[in-house]
C-alpha cells in the first residue's frame, strides 16, 4: 500500500520502519528531521503534510497530544486538505476519546474512513513490532487496514466505533501507571527493609504478583535506567484524559489521581522525561533521598 506517516519519534520511527520492510510504500514529511534509516527505506519526502495525503491511500499519525493530532489534520496545509474520497486516517496517537470523535465526523464528511488506533508496549513493543493495538471505527476500514497493523503490533483488536480506541488506551494507562507505582513502592519497601530487591523482584515473578511492569520495569528500577522507552510527561497527559473524561462522568479515580500528583512530583524534581518507571525517584525522595 502506499502509505503516509507523521511521527517518526521514539515509537513512530520503528512502527514505520517495519512497514517499509513489508514492502509498502511509506510517504513522510520534514526534509530535515527524516531519520536517515528511514530515508534509507527509500521513504518519499513531502514538502507539506497535504501532499502527504495526496500521494497515500491510508494516512497514520503517531504524535503525542490531542491538539497536535489537530494541527496535522487540520491546519491550513494539513493532511484533511489533502484527502480524497475513499482514503483511510489512523491516529495511533494517544488523545482525547471526546476529540477524536469530532475529528472523526470532520474526516467522515469528506468521504474518508477514519480509525483512532493507540497502541500500547512502549518502545521495545514498537521495535519489536509486538504493539498491543487498540482501535475504534468502522470494520469495513478495519479490515483494509489490519494487514498494516500485523505489521506493527501482535494483540490487534476493534473494539467498538470511533472513539472507543482511546477509551481503551485511557484505561490501559491507568493500569500501567498505577501499577508502575504500586512496584515502585514495593521494591522500595524491600530495599530499605535490608532485602536484595532483585531477589525480591525474582521471588515474585514466580507468585501472583508477576505482571509485565514487574518484569519489564521493575529491571529498569533495579538497574536504574530511566532513559525514556516512554516519558513521565506523556503518561502524565494521559492520566490528564483519565481524570477529566471521569469528571465528565461524575466518577471518582482516587488512585489515578494520586499517581497523577506523583507524576507532577517528577516534572518538579526535573523528570518530566524520565521513563515513567522513574516514579521510582519520586518515592525515593519522600522517604529521604536515594539510600
Amino acid at each position: 500500500m502506499k502509505v503516509g506517516f507523521v511521527g517518526l519519534g521514539i515509537m513512530g520511527r520503528p512502527m514505520a520502519l517495519h512497514l517499509a520492510d513489508a514492502g509498502h510504500q511509506l510517504f513522510v514529511y520534514g526534509k530535515r528531521t527524516v531519520p536517515e534509516d528511514v530515508k534509507a527505506k527509500g521513504a518519499t519526502i513531502c514538502g507539506t503534510l497535504r501532499e502527504i495525503a495526496e500521494a497515500a491511500e491510508i494516512v497514520i499519525l503517531m504524535v503525542p497530544d490531542t491538539p497536535d493530532v489537530e494541527d496535522v489534520l487540520f491546519s491550513a496545509d494539513g493532511i484533511a486538505s489533502g484527502l480524497s474520497p475513499g482514503k483511510v486516517v489512523v491516529d495511533m496517537s494517544s488523545i482525547s476519546p471526546i476529540a477524536t470523535k469530532e475529528f472523526a465526523r470532520r474526516i467522515n464528511e469528506k468521504g474518508c474512513d477514519y480509525l483512532d488506533a493507540p497502541v500500547s508496549g512502549g518502545e521495545v513493543g514498537a521495535k519489536a513490532a509486538s504493539l498491543t493495538i487498540m482501535v475504534g471505527g468502522p470494520e469495513k476500514a478495519f479490515e483494509r487496514v489490519k494487514p498494516l497493523f500485523e505489521k506493527m503490533g501482535k494483540n490487534i483488536t476493534l473494539v467498538g466505533g470511533n472513539g472507543d480506541g482511546q477509551t481503551t488506551k485511557v484505561a490501559n494507562q491507568i493500569i500501567v501507571a498505577l501499577t508502575i507505582e504500586a512496584v515502585a513502592e514495593a521494591m522500595l519497601f524491600a530495599r530499605r527493609a535490608g532485602a536484595d530487591p532483585a531477589k525480591v523482584r525474582q521471588a515474585l515473578m514466580g507468585g501472583f504478583a508477576s505482571s509485565r511492569i514487574l518484569e519489564v520495569h521493575g529491571e529498569r528500577m533495579l538497574k536504574r535506567n530511566f532513559d525514556p522507552g516512554f516519558r513521565i510527561e506523556l503518561h502524565e497527559k494521559d492520566l490528564s484524559l483519565a481524570l477529566s473524561g471521569a469528571r465528565s462522568l461524575g466518577l471518582a479515580l482516587p488512585n489515578t489521581a494520586a499517581t497523577q500528583q506523583l507524576f507532577h512530583a517528577a516534572k518538579s524534581l526535573g523528570g518530566a522525561k524520565w521513563d515513567h518507571s522513574g516514579l521510582l525517584r519520586v518515592l525515593e525522595t519522600l522517604a529521604g533521598g536515594e539510600k
